[in-house]
Parts: C-alpha cells; sequence; structure tokens
C-alpha cells in the first residue's frame, strides 16, 4: 500500500512539472512526458535516498533542507543546491520527485541534491522579504541576508554531509535563479559553479514592471498565492484570493483591475501586504533601489553560466543585467552567459524547437543542445573534474537564421551601427526626412486599448513575444512602420535604441515600441502549425518594450509632458540576436496601450496611478514626428559577419 502511494503522488507531481503544450499534438506530447516522468521517478527511486534537515542560521533561524544523496556509496560527490521561495516538494522522506537537478541527464551522473525552502517560506522558520536588501557587505557580522544563508547552509553541507566531495555548485530558475546569483556575493569558498537561470535581478525592471509600468497580467494573479503571508510553517499554498470570473482577460481586468485602485478590495481582500509597498512606491526610489540584486555582482569568485531566453516574458532583463554587470565588476572573472529562442524556463522543457507559432529547428533541438552540450559540460568540469571544458564567452542563439553562435564578447564588437528613420508615408528609411511639421497621429482612448494578443487567456501568455501583430498593425491607434523588401540578410546584435519626438495634447503618456520580422506573402507553413494559421505575412515581433513618458529624464522625479510640446523620449529595448532574411521587411509598431500586459496610463498626469480615479482617465492625441531635425528613429547595431 505505502509503494502505490508513492508512485500515485509521483505520478501527480511528473504531470505537473512536465506538462507543454507547445507540440502539435497536446495529448500524444502529455502522455509521452508523462511516461518519462513516471521513469525518471523511479530511477531516483531507486537510486538515491532522501534526508531532511532544519539547518540553523548564524542568527538562529533552521532552514528546511531535503537532501537526495546517491545510494552508491562507493565514491564521493559534488553538492548540487537550490534555494526557492516556491516549495521543495514533495515533503517526507520516502516521497521523491521526478526530477532531480535540471535535467534528468544530471540526476543519472549521480551528485548530491539539495533542496531548500528559503527563509520564511514553507517548512523554513523566519520571515520572508523579497529580494531581501544585502548587509553582509557593511561589515555586519549579525546581519543577515540570501548571501549570507546560503553560506551558512552550504558550510553545515560540506560537514555534515557523508560522501560530499567538498564542491558545491547553485542553480535556480526565475527567483531560484536570484537566489543562486546571490549566493556568489561573498561566497563560501567550496562554490564553485553557479548557473543563475532567468534570474530576477531588479523588480523595478523585471517581471511586473518594465521601464516604470506596472503589468497586471503577469502579476495580479500570482501576487494573491505568492504575496500572502503565512502565518505558520506549512507544506501547502495558500488559496487564491480569487478566481477569474472570465478566461478573456482583457475583459476581466477592464471590469476588476482598472483603474488599479480597485485591486485591493475588488482583488486582494487587502491580504497582500507587498501590493501596499507597490502602490506606496510608484517611482523608483530607496525602496526597489535597495532590494536590487545587480549592484552587488562584484569581485565574484565562482563560475557562472548565467541563462536566459530571448523570449522570456517574465525575467529577459536579469540574466542580460546579471552577465553584464559581473563582467564589468569582476577582474579575471569566470563568466558566461547563454541566450536562447526561449520562454521563461524553456530551456528547461520540452525540445525547445517551438514557441506559439515559430520554428526554431530541431538539428539539434535548441534546449536538447543547451542541456547537454552547455549545461551538463559546465557543471560536470566545475565539480567533478571530468571532461573538457570548450565554452566561449557567450553561446547566443541567432533567430531568424535559427542556429547557434558564439562570440568571445558580448555585445559582438565586430557590429556597425545602423539607424532607421521614421516617415510619415508608413516607411522607415536610412536617412532622415527633409519634410517640415511632419508627423503621424492617433487617438489614445484608455477605454478601448490596444490588446496585447489576440489570445484568450486571462494570465500574461507565454508566447506573446513571438506573435504575429496583423491584428494590431490594423488598428487606428497603432503606428507602422517599415522597410522596402530587404535585398540581402541583416543580423541584428545586441540593443536596440529608440528615439522618438512626440507630443500629446495632454500630460501623460506610455509608448510602446515594437520590432517586428515581416515574412514574405508567399512563406509557408512550419510543419506544427495550426490549420487556421498563416505565416504568409506573419508579422514576428522579435522585441518590444513600454516606456512610461513621465520618467523620460528621471525613474525617481517623474514629469508630466507639456501639452502639445515637441518633446523627446529615449529607452532601449532588450538585446536581440535575429537576422532579417532577404526577402523580409523591417516593421515597427508604435502604440501608447497594450492591455492588459501594461496598465493604463490615466494620460492625465496624476502624482500615483496606482490611485488613479476613473475620471482621471482621458482620452488624448498623440504625435509621433518624423520632420527634419526631430525624426524620431531606432537605432541598432548590424553583425558584419
Amino acid at each position: 500500500m505505502k509503494m502505490n502511494k508513492l508512485y500515485i503522488i509521483i505520478l501527480v507531481i511528473s504531470t505537473v512539472f512536465f506538462v507543454d503544450c507547445s507540440n502539435k499534438n497536446e495529448k500524444t506530447q502529455n502522455a509521452d512526458v508523462s511516461k518519462r516522468a513516471n521513469e525518471n521517478s523511479l530511477f531516483i527511486s531507486e537510486n538515491y535516498t532522501k534526508k531532511e534537515y532544519q539547518i540553523t542560521m548564524r542568527d538562529g533561524i533552521k532552514l528546511f533542507t531535503a537532501v537526495y544523496s546517491p545510494k552508491d556509496q562507493s565514491k564521493k560527490y559534488p553538492i548540487l543546491y537550490k534555494r526557492t521561495p516556491y516549495s521543495c516538494s514533495p515533503y517526507g522522506e520516502d516521497i521523491f520527485p521526478s526530477v532531480l537537478g535540471s535535467s534528468i541527464k544530471l540526476a543519472k551522473d549521480l551528485y548530491i541534491f539539495v533542496y531548500q525552502d528559503v527563509r520564511g517560506k514553507f517548512m523554513s522558520e523566519g520571515d520572508f522579504i523579497d529580494m531581501r536588501p544585502f548587509k553582509s557587505e557593511d561589515g555586519d557580522s549579525t546581519g543577515i541576508d540570501e548571501s549570507t544563508d546560503a553560506w551558512d547552509s552550504i558550510d553545515w553541507l560540506i560537514k555534515n554531509i557523508q560522501n560530499n566531495n567538498g564542491k558545491v555548485g547553485m542553480w535556480g530558475n526565475s527567483y531560484p535563479g536570484y537566489y543562486a546569483a546571490a549566493a556568489c556575493i561573498n561566497a563560501h569558498p567550496a562554490l564553485i559553479a553557479v548557473t543563475p537561470q532567468c534570474p530576477v535581478s531588479d523588480w523595478y525592471w523585471d517581471d511586473f514592471h518594465h521601464n516604470g509600468a506596472f503589468l497586471p497580467a503577469h502579476y495580479l494573479g500570482f501576487g494573491q498565492s505568492f504575496g500572502q503571508e503565512r502565518t505558520e510553517l506549512t507544506k501547502v499554498w495558500p488559496e487564491h484570493l480569487f478566481e477569474f470570473s472570465s478566461k478573456d482577460g482583457y475583459k476581466f481586468y477592464m471590469e476588476n483591475a482598472q483603474p488599479l485602485s480597485k485591486v485591493k478590495t475588488n482583488l486582494y481582500q487587502d491580504k497582500i501586504a507587498f501590493w501596499d509597498s507597490i502602490v506606496a512606491h510608484p517611482n523608483y526610489d530607496y525602496f526597489w533601489q535597495q532590494m536590487s540584486l545587480i549592484p552587488h555582482l562584484k569581485n565574484i569568485n565562482p563560475a557562472v553560466l548565467t541563462v536566459g531566453g530571448w523570449f522570456d516574458a517574465e525575467d529577459l532583463y536579469g540574466p542580460l543585467a546579471v552577465y553584464e554587470f559581473i563582467e564589468k565588476n569582476t577582474n579575471n572573472n569566470n563568466n558566461k552567459i547563454v541566450m536562447g529562442p526561449w520562454r521563461h524556463g524553456g530551456f528547461g522543457r520540452g525540445d525547445g524547437s517551438i514557441l506559439g507559432n515559430v520554428f526554431f529547428g530541431n538539428n539539434p533541438a535548441p534546449s536538447v543542445f543547451y542541456r547537454d552540450s552547455i549545461e551538463f559540460p559546465f557543471i560536470s568540469y566545475h565539480l567533478k573534474g571530468e571532461g573538457t571544458l570548450t565554452l566561449p564567452e557567450a553561446y547566443m542563439f541567432e533567430t531568424g537564421n535559427n542556429k547557434w553562435r558564439t562570440f568571445d564578447h558580448w555585445p559582438p564588437e565586430n557590429t556597425q551601427s545602423t539607424a532607421l528613420f521614421f516617415n510619415s508615408n508608413g516607411y522607415l528609411s536610412s536617412t532622415e526626412t527633409a519634410l517640415q511639421d511632419s508627423y503621424n497621429e492617433f487617438i489614445s482612448d484608455p477605454n478601448r486599448p490596444v490588446p496585447y494578443t489576440e489570445d484568450i487567456s486571462p494570465k500574461m501568455t507565454k508566447t506573446y513575444m513571438t506573435d504575429d501583430q496583423r491584428f494590431a498593425s490594423k488598428r487606428p491607434d497603432v503606428l507602422v512602420y517599415q522597410t522596402e523588401i530587404l535585398e540581402e540578410d541583416i543580423t541584428v546584435a545586441g540593443k536596440i535604441s529608440v528615439k522618438l519626438h512626440v507630443s500629446t495634447n495632454q500630460s501623460a503618456a506610455d509608448w510602446i515600441v515594437k520590432f517586428i520580422d515581416v515574412y514574405p506573402d508567399d512563406f509557408q507553413n512550419f510543419e506544427h502549425n495550426a490549420k487556421y494559421i498563416v505565416m504568409g505575412g506573419y508579422q514576428q515581433m522579435v522585441r518590444s518594450e513600454v516606456f512610461r513618458g513621465r520618467y523620460r529624464n528621471s525613474f525617481e522625479n517623474p514629469e508630466a509632458f507639456t501639452p502639445n510640446k515637441v518633446t523627446l523620449v529615449e529607452f532601449d529595448l532588450q538585446d536581440v540576436l535575429h537576422t532579417f532574411k532577404a526577402g523580409h521587411r523591417i516593421m515597427i509598431q508604435v502604440q501608447s496601450t497594450w492591455f492588459p500586459l501594461v496598465d493604463l496610463n490615466p494620460q492625465k498626469y496624476v502624482d500615483n496611478i496606482y490611485k488613479a480615479k476613473k475620471e482621471d482617465f482621458v482620452k488624448a492625441k498623440h504625435r509621433v514626428y518624423c520632420s527634419v531635425g526631430t525624426a524620431s528613429a531606432i537605432e541598432f547595431n548590424v553583425l558584419k559577419n
């Protein structure tokens, strides 16, 4: 009876961990994945023993820690350690998960796997603080932060877990990626290698904030369960505070979270303390600054392999920022980066060959190549001393051409700066227009905002960053600019900069810019495409970003627009490595709403948008200028070879 109960629990966990809906035959795929997960669970239960501990930190708080050790005790093993706020379930020394580490290949190679509930979460004592400020750098020996908790835990593990070889590696995806990166700061000497994967790094730029704008479709559903304060040690997630009354997120958020002042009572029932902090700190003040991981990533000793996805709708900023700051602030660093064609965490599930409607190739499939040829040798070499390691500084997947590229520097140095200027006739050109008083204008109506996707979902979709944008280009409140048909391939590498000369007849505005690859009209469908999908003329979003105009001069000190005054708004889109093929076009779309991905700007300046009232939201006439001397443009670097 005990074993039957065990396998039922394993099967349920397997299904939750491995559901991947990206393939064309979902039922068959899920059945195959569940079968493999069950086989993996059997391997783990037969080859590992499990023990649970409460490890005492320097201030006396105890952290719940599960340790899975190989049954084969004939040799010593490295420790692979993960810290998480999302529960290190399953709890119980006789219950095993379907995966150990980030892949079954690592589990079969045998390591000592360690999972830990972070301070204040689930079965660990103490108080949980989101993105806990760092104190250990201040020289306060009694101060605790996520770096010291990792240090104390590693020290205990090295001294108390039998058959370890004295070497520790850490990994984690998303918030656990943050904890992995945090452990690099004043790292324990036994911490040899770390791979932060899609790490959260600064919550004013990651996840639910982008350039000062709030992302309700991402945060509000997630925040209701994750943000509830725990009253006692627990093995289960709290119950949801609300259910989505409609599967149509556009409808749901318009009714329940517009304006945002409705959220506290309508959705959160006054039970999410962190929501109160978000509302109280709309600007990039000390509250957000002290939470940032980035400024502390200096003089890093462990080898670091940071991993991210080009189409990560949650944490695209994080991996790029973590890599960049370590690179600039650690001499003689062993710091590398990998970016693939993935959604959030996509490298760890499925084969990565498909995202939404777009196919990235399967020879080899991107996620399989990453797990087998990048992650596995990185961990094996540093922790076991096995094999040779020839990883480049940057392993980057080039979308469009759909192949892996290696670079000695990122962004690459062999590039040429290029600008495309907006023309009022809807074209992008390499030269600035000579026209005077030339502009395009549109009416932005907060009662009828531009949707961010055609999909019907109550939450942020995982694939919107590769969505077809034809639905948006047909709207009168979306400006469209595009090149002529390209005569040769153009590979864009690194950051994309936007320079908009704009005006509004009101006093506030958001600006959304989308960088789009327009396929030829005769482009053939991919094999996985549903019958109703037409890839001919597909407008694939390659990169996009929102900028809240009040922050054009300072994220700490917002300011209104002067009505009808031409104003420069500059911001960056995140890095890309994408080839626009000959026969394609480059398109830019500009708009001021993107709902419910981005909250609605009242368009009448208020001190705090989270407290805006319904009557504050007004229609506005926005202009984007294309005149000589005030020509809007997009700038990027083109790879020379």
